[in-house]
């Protein structure tokens, strides 16, 4: 059985308090987040089926939560389902992979656009650049992909629009998919990301749009095509082994 999604919310603190409990919202909260990570960092691989029965299995909790947890993924991209089908980690093509960075691009492209207006760089971009630029020093992939989803999550919160932080969380789900299943930071040095992120803020503070929307079309542009070298050499290698 895989560890219990409460467990995986008990830190130190909550372990001393033997009368906790797990109100329902926390419980697939949990949930999720293990079951996210699992998909992005390849453990529940490409391809592979994911149902209420295993998930309920294999975390012990109850077929209701389970299906609420799927659902959940399966909105975000995570997961795909077609009608009265099972509901599979997705694989990725190129046309897709271009596609998502078209949709990106152009939902923050108008992010950068109306914060460079005002030079105002939210908070929390310039807290994840930190958080980037901490884990590039130290080699730190998973760390600088999670800093690297929040850097262009703040973007994007930050214009103040919930409609344009709803179009973007929707496509953040399977761009956080790609970015772990092809490893693609792996392929660039992380001081490179870093550096790619600071001149996006800084066309931001110096008010200048037009350069802040380069800047973060050029950075984008170098994401896409790093995932697809990778995606072409697996193919290759794919192709060979047959």
């Amino acid at each position: 059985m895989y560890v219990s999604a409460a467990r995986l919310w008990h830190d130190e603190d909550v372990n001393r308090q033997a009368n906790f409990t797990l109100a329902p919202s926390s419980l697939t909260d949990a949930l999720y987040q293990s079951l996210r990570a699992r998909i992005v960092n390849g453990e529940i691989a490409a391809g592979e089926k994911l149902t209420e029965h295993r998930i309920a299995s294999e975390y012990d909790v109850a077929r209701p939560t389970a299906k609420a947890c799927l659902e959940r993924l399966t909105a975000l991209g995570l997961l795909r389902r077609s009608a009265h089908k099972t509901a599979v980690v997705p694989d990725f093509h190129a046309d897709e992979i271009r596609d998502l960075f078209f949709s990106r691009g152009t939902v923050e492209s108008a992010a950068v656009t109306v914060l460079a207006a005002e030079g105002a760089v939210p908070r929390e971009a310039t807290e994840a650049q930190a958080l980037i630029e901490a884990a590039a020093r130290d080699g730190d992939f998973e760390r600088q992909v999670e800093a690297d989803i929040a850097f262009h999550t703040a973007l994007v919160s930050g214009a103040g629009s919930e409609r344009l932080s709803r179009m973007h969380e929707l496509i953040m789900g399977e761009v956080h998919l790609t970015m772990g299943r092809f490893q693609a930071h792996r392929s660039t040095q992380g001081s490179t990301v870093a550096h790619e992120h600071a001149t996006i803020l800084e066309g931001i503070r110096a008010q200048d749009p037009e350069a802040a929307r380069l800047r973060l079309a050029e950075h984008l542009d170098h994401a896409r095509g790093r995932l697809l070298a990778l995606l072409d050499a697996g193919t290759q290698e794919a192709a060979g082994a047959e």
